[in-house]
Parts: structure tokens; C-alpha cells; sequence
């Protein structure tokens, strides 16, 4: 029985306790791994060859490389969202495609809360005057000049609703802070969440927790950010596509909103020009995508893995997101 990591690396493996794992057999036969710490698109229908199971994190198989290997048994995306892989294919093949899932909420949702208050305490403005003397030369015991705002009384206003959203509103609602939640994107009403513009008129914080959909591809443009207060933060822990991000710099500089952290890109890695990397953007705090990345995370998606691989073994395929 033979199995691919597609990109191994992506799981950043060397703290993590893979013996598990190495030690799956399907159906009583062992697993023979294939490892590759990264893919390009030029080697993924070399390397998935007479594999019968495929994992990939962000690795694209498309319609023509299921077509032309029917012994794949089954394919699992190292992650939630599962746009690099075409579902309609694979279920037309039989071939059923799992994801990982809940995997990372605590770990999401500590970065949520981490950005949000280096934010509203101005923890790397006043990192740097320390570092450029400016206390040392201060008249006082402290260094003033940057503005700390508390969260507490302040208004959250949640985009994506999934279990990460729910897990920030409980901690937001621990901090003191009112809890606002967005409607659903897919239209699905729920009588005690509120409109778009609501979120966008009404927080103190907005926080995005939404996967890349086509409802959720560029909601936040130039018409969000004249919606939003002066001193609004925004905070993007979904996915890079969701927020404009010409437009976010362009608020920013503008002042339309006081601050801005992303998690996520639209390209990543970003190319060294892209627009958000720009020095002269105020009050940008930006993360390399590793929200999702705390060692016991990533140790929670490999038992998820496990698990779904033990499942092919008994016929009771978990987390199948295409059948």
C-alpha cells in the first residue's frame, strides 16, 4: 500500500511525534511512504504515480491526474479548506477526498487575540522607541506618544462563524467585550446575528474567521472600509481573497480605519513588491500564516489523519468532505 506527502515541510514535522503515523497499515497491509518536502505542478502527476493514497496540504490535483491514476483510493487535505483538490472529479471517480477539521481553533484563536491587543496596545511602536533610545532619553518613568486603547466595552464584530468564530466570541465576551456576528455568507438567516454593513458600521474590531468562497472572494473592498469607524481594526484570520488588499493599504494610509492584521495573503508566499509589504503603510501587522501552527495543532491533525486512514480499513471513511 503506497502513500504520498505531497509537501511534507508544510507541517513543520520536526517537533511533532509521527510514529504513529509511519506505522499505519490499510487493510492489514503496511503503508509505504513517499515524502517530499515540497511540490511544484510540474512534478505533481510524476509523484503521485501508482499511489493509492495522496496527502496534500496545498498542492493542486485536478480533474486530469484522478482520471489518470484509478488506483488512488482516497486523498486527504492536510487542512480545512479543500479548493486544491476538484471534488466534482474525484466524487465522479469514486474516489472520496477527506479534510482535517478543528484541528486549530485554540491555536487561531490565541493569534486572533494576540494581534488584536499588540494592536490596541501599540506593542511594536513602542518596541521599537525602546530599541531607538527613545526611553532612555524619556523625562519620566514611562515613555508615552502612542494612544493604548482597552478592548473591554469595545464591540467585536465577527465574520465566519464556524468554531473558531464561536471560540473568539467566548473569549472576546471574557474580556469585557459586546460580541456582534455577521449573517451568514451563504444566506442561511439566523435570527440573532446581523447584517454586513452592521459589522461594518457598529465594530470596534472586525474579525474575519471565513473560508475563500464565492460569496466571501473580496468582501472587504473600498465601500467596507468607508463604512467602518476611524478607529476600527481589522483583523483577517481566514483567508487572503476576503479583503481587498489595494484597498486595505489604501484605507489604511487613508486613515478610514486606525489599524490592520492579516494572517493570510492572496499570494503566498508574497512576491517581495506586494502592495501590504509597502513600509510606508501605517499600522499593519502582518503574519506569515501560522495561526493555524501551534506544535499541539499540528499534533492534532496528524492523530486526525490516523484516523481517517483507519477508517478506509473499516469502511466508515471520516471526514469526507465529496460523497
Amino acid at each position: 500500500m503506497k502513500a504520498c506527502i505531497l509537501d511534507y515541510q508544510s507541517l513543520c514535522p520536526e517537533d511533532l511525534d509521527m510514529q504513529t503515523l509511519w506505522a499505519q497499515s490499510i487493510d492489514g497491509e503496511a503503508i509505504e511512504w513517499s515524502l517530499y518536502d515540497s511540490t511544484s505542478n510540474k512534478l505533481t502527476r510524476e509523484r503521485i504515480k501508482g499511489q493509492h493514497f495522496i496527502l496534500s496540504n496545498k498542492v493542486v490535483i485536478d480533474k486530469a491526474m484522478l482520471v489518470d491514476n484509478p488506483q488512488i483510493r482516497g486523498i486527504i487535505i492536510l487542512a480545512t479548506g479543500t479548493n486544491n483538490v476538484d471534488l466534482d472529479a474525484a466524487k465522479a471517480l469514486g474516489i472520496p477526498v477527506c479534510n482535517i477539521v478543528a484541528y486549530s481553533t485554540e491555536s487561531v484563536v490565541q493569534q486572533t487575540f494576540a494581534m488584536m491587543l499588540a494592536l490596541k496596545s501599540q506593542l511594536l511602536p513602542f518596541t521599537q522607541a525602546v530599541k531607538q533610545g527613545k526611553w532612555s532619553e524619556s523625562s519620566f518613568f514611562g515613555l508615552h506618544g502612542y494612544q493604548i486603547n482597552e478592548v473591554a466595552g469595545t464591540t467585536l464584530g465577527i465574520i465566519g462563524y464556524g468554531s473558531i468564530g464561536k471560540r473568539v466570541k467566548v473569549v472576546a465576551e471574557a474580556l469585557g467585550m459586546n460580541v456582534i456576528v455577521a449573517q451568514s455568507l451563504s444566506g442561511l438567516e439566523a435570527c440573532d446575528r446581523v447584517s454586513l454593513e452592521s459589522i461594518y458600521q457598529q465594530s470596534d474590531v472586525i474579525s474575519i474567521h471565513s473560508p475563500l468562497t464565492p460569496e466571501s472572494n473580496n468582501l472587504i473592498t473600498e465601500q467596507a472600509f468607508k463604512q467602518m469607524k476611524p478607529s476600527a481594526i481589522l483583523l483577517n484570520l481566514g483567508r487572503g481573497g476576503i479583503v481587498n488588499e489595494q484597498d486595505l493599504a489604501d484605507a489604511l494610509i487613508a486613515k478610514q480605519i486606525s489599524g490592520a492584521a492579516t494572517d493570510v495573503l492572496t499570494q503566498e508566499p508574497p512576491s517581495p513588491d506586494h502592495i501590504l509589504l509597502n513600509d510606508s503603510i501605517p499600522n499593519l501587522l502582518i503574519m506569515p500564516h501560522t495561526a493555524w501552527s501551534s506544535r499541539q495543532a499540528r499534533q492534532q491533525l496528524l492523530g486526525q489523519i490516523v484516523d481517517i486512514l483507519q477508517s478506509f480499513s473499516t469502511n466508515t471513511i471520516k471526514n469526507c468532505v465529496n460523497q
